[in-house]
């Protein structure tokens, strides 16, 4: 399946062909108001956690900006209401099929053997370059999106330090990053940065439902609650088999502080070695998602919803037994060795049993 017809894993149209944003309206305010200024920033930091529409955004924005027919026609006949450009349009049509000559678009892509690539490398960002200094084919804007930014190598983030300290005239470029501390200062401090909240639970039920309607309402609810406001994880966590990795999780949290071997080599099993390759991944992700989540409620005193039954006493139980610190301290260890066995192709059974007895010696 190719990247530019669906995002990763979940089957869900990429967003350069999503023509809905939801739960983003202060965002596209303020490209609005920047637009309607007459003094447009040339370079924008769009970031947040994955899966709120930063790149739907980003390619919402693309399409505005190359539809100058879109850009009028507000309440009263004055600014635009919304970025919104309808699907039948001639623009929306050619970025949807990725073939308008003012837009470029930076992703990991594939290589030449056809595996996903591990980082945007230079030599792309140099098209980049040639691409920002050309003048626009339709007379209008050029726009470039990197998706994500995160994902450059050192050479392709200094590469494109030379775009954003000297900006081409009528060029935008819309830059998507995760993880926005990761980044070079002075990308950062070149960008107007436009952070995106994570969405309402609600909206990612919505959309949930929407796109899996043969989901019951209790899942939609308990895979909305997962998703902690990305319906980009929602649409994951339902693909890959989510919540009931997590139910397991829980049922084997739930017989601490002795863990019950025999479940714990069957999850092991099923995570590092199992049929689906993917497993491993995500249920390593909810496990350091339910850590920080019961460190946070130990923190602020408040109790965090619950997916599933029985794990607001557990993390009630363990937070009376251990200090705050030292969940913290476990939560870093094990959020390390998940990103280590993925880096180097580690043992994946012998990381989530690691993970596991690390949980148990630290359990009171």
């Amino acid at each position: 399946m190719k990247k530019d017809e669906t995002t990763e894993e979940t089957a869900w149209p990429h967003p350069r062909r999503t023509s809905e944003l939801r739960g983003q309206s202060a965002a596209e305010g303020v490209l609005l108001r920047a637009h309607a200024s007459g003094r447009l920033p040339h370079a924008w930091l769009l970031s947040g956690p994955r899966g709120v529409g930063k790149a739907t955004l980003a390619f919402r924005f693309a399409r505005f900006l190359l539809a100058p027919d879109c850009q009028g026609g507000g309440l009263f006949g004055g600014a635009p209401d919304s970025l919104d450009v309808p699907a039948e349009h001639p623009v929306f049509r050619r970025v949807a099929a990725a073939g308008h000559a003012d837009l470029m678009t930076l992703e990991r892509g594939e290589d030449d053997k056809g595996k996903p690539r591990s980082v945007i490398p230079v030599e792309d960002v140099r098209r980049l370059l040639s691409f920002a200094r050309m003048t626009a084919g339709e007379g209008g804007w050029r726009v470039a999106i990197v998706d994500a930014v995160d994902e450059m190598n050192r050479n392709a983030s200094n590469a494109l330090l030379k775009i954003l300290e000297e900006p081409p005239p009528q060029c935008v470029l819309l830059l998507v990053s995760h993880a926005p501390g990761s980044l070079l200062p002075t990308i950062r401090s070149r960008c107007c940065q436009l952070p995106l909240a994570p969405l309402d639970e609600a909206v990612v039920a919505d959309l949930l439902a929407r796109h899996h309607p043969d989901l019951a309402a209790e899942e939609v609810a308990a895979l909305a609650r997962l998703a902690d406001g990305s319906i980009g994880r929602a649409l994951a966590l339902a693909a890959h088999g989510g919540l009931d990795l997590y139910r397991e999780l829980i049922g084997l949290l739930g017989t601490l502080p002795r863990l019950d071997v025999q479940r714990l080599h069957k999850l092991a099993e099923k995570w590092g070695q199992g049929k689906d390759p993917q497993a491993f991944q995500t249920g390593m992700e909810l496990l350091i998602w339910w850590l920080g989540r019961f460190i946070r409620a130990g923190s602020t005193g408040r109790p965090a919803p619950e997916v599933v039954d029985g794990e607001a006493a557990l993390a009630r139980r363990l937070l009376e037994g251990r200090p705050l610190a030292q969940w913290l301290g476990l939560w870093e260890k094990i959020s390390r060795l998940f990103a280590r066995t993925e880096a180097a192709n580690l043992d994946r059974k012998q990381a989530v049993l690691s993970a596991f007895l690390d949980l148990e010696n630290a359990a009171p």
